[in-house]
Order: structure tokens, then C-alpha cells, then sequence
């Protein structure tokens, strides 16, 4: 298997002041928007976004949830090994709330329909958004499209799109990996 860079550290910083930048254009003070990490690689760019929205942009009253989409999910019963579920961490009402969930990477789109449904057990959001990391665009098995995308990427389906965080593998990096 060969592993290329597709995206580094620095290429990682910039995309994600980028989309803090656009989540200010479109929810200003954040008055009435809530951050939705789905567990548990979206979690890792939740909470960096949040920290920059909040450190290095001023934003004061930015609520930050974590989503556990496990049970949601259309192949829950279908795998071999059960899954491991993690917490859900959402401590405020998403009734009337716009809501912007965020995940790493969009691939088939089920994550995000598992998300959507499990959404709802928090009440009726005004919207729903969607940001990720990386889009894979050819790879979509549902119409599901991101809002808000770091970089979009042409990968077929027998290569796989890798995320680093410097939380768990000590530095920032996306790869592509083929088999």
C-alpha cells in the first residue's frame, strides 16, 4: 500500500481558519447556531473550529455538541463485530436552533443520514448544515452535499482518505492511501 499527502499541517491550519471565516459570514455572533461533532473523528475538527471561533475570533456564546450516530446507523446489525459506541455530549436545546453538523470526511453520505435522524431525538432544528473536512464527491450513495468543505477530492473507492490529528497521531495530515 502506498500512503501520498494530500493535505499537511499548514495546509490543515489555513482550511480551517478558511471555514471558521465562512461560518462567521453566515451565523455571525452564533446567537441562534450550534456546532455538532459526530463522534468520533468529527469531533476533532468540531472542537479545533470552536477553539478558533472562540480564541482567535471572539465568538463568546458558541455552543459545541458531540453526536453519537451508532445506533442510527443502516449497517448497525450487518457487521461481523458490534460497534463501540461512544457518548453523545449535547447539554442545549437544537429546537429552533440552526445547526451545523461536522464530520471529517463525507464519503457515502450514511454517516450523515444516521446523523440527521439522530438529530432529531434533541428537537426540530430551524436548519441543518453540513461541514467536513474533505468531500468525496464521486463516492456519494445518498444526495447528501456539504455547506461548508476544506478540500474536495477526486478519490476512487478502492483508496482510502486518512485524517491525522496531532490529538491522536501527534501531527495534523490527511493522506490518501492506495491498495
Amino acid at each position: 500500500m502506498s500512503k501520498k499527502t494530500l493535505l499537511n499541517s499548514k495546509d490543515i491550519e489555513i482550511i480551517l481558519h478558511r471555514l471558521a471565516c465562512e461560518l462567521i459570514e453566515n451565523h455571525n455572533d452564533f446567537c441562534n447556531t450550534v456546532l455538532i461533532g459526530l463522534q468520533p473523528r468529527g469531533t476533532y475538527l468540531a472542537n479545533r473550529l470552536s477553539a478558533l471561533l472562540k480564541n482567535e475570533y471572539g465568538i463568546n456564546n458558541l455552543k459545541l455538541g458531540l453526536l453519537d450516530i451508532t445506533f442510527y446507523r443502516d449497517d448497525f446489525r450487518r457487521r461481523d463485530s458490534p460497534l463501540a459506541a461512544t457518548s453523545t455530549k449535547i447539554d442545549f436545546l437544537i429546537e429552533d436552533k440552526k445547526v451545523v453538523i461536522i464530520d471529517d470526511v463525507l464519503f457515502s453520505g450514511r454517516s450523515i443520514r444516521a446523523a440527521l435522524t439522530a438529530i432529531q431525538s434533541f428537537g426540530r432544528p430551524e436548519s441543518i448544515e453540513l461541514l467536513v473536512l474533505i468531500d468525496r464527491r464521486f463516492s456519494r450513495h445518498l444526495p447528501i452535499q456539504p455547506n461548508y468543505k476544506g478540500r474536495q477530492v477526486d478519490a476512487i473507492n478502492e483508496e482510502k482518505v486518512l485524517v491525522s490529528w496531532k490529538e491522536t497521531h501527534k501531527k495534523d495530515a490527511v493522506y490518501i492511501e492506495q491498495k
